[in-house]
């Protein structure tokens, strides 16, 4: 039911945001942790925004759909597992 009604809103794209260089001299690890964190937070405001506001309706597709519609690459299942956390936590 959540992906039917995330269907009819109309999600605006990210508008660019002013993007600073990343600490030199990190792990690897360290900048995919990172990258993922914002990924997952930007998906988080968006499905709040949409009206998602419990864990159990934010499926992989539905994450996956909204990912789509705000022009943000396919979330990995490891992504979409943070942004039910983040929902999870804000509620």
């Amino acid at each position: 039911m959540a992906v039917a009604a995330l269907t009819t809103l109309s999600l605006q794209p990210w508008e660019p945001v002013r993007k600073e260089p990343l600490p030199p001299g990190r792990p690897r690890e360290w900048y995919v942790s990172h990258n993922r964190r914002l990924k997952a937070m930007r998906l988080a405001i968006a499905l709040l925004d949409a009206g998602v506001h419990h864990p159990s309706r934010a499926g992989d597709e539905t994450i996956r759909q909204v990912a789509a519609q705000i022009g943000i690459r396919r979330p990995s299942d490891t992504t979409c597992r943070m942004v039910r956390g983040l929902i999870r936590y804000g509620r």
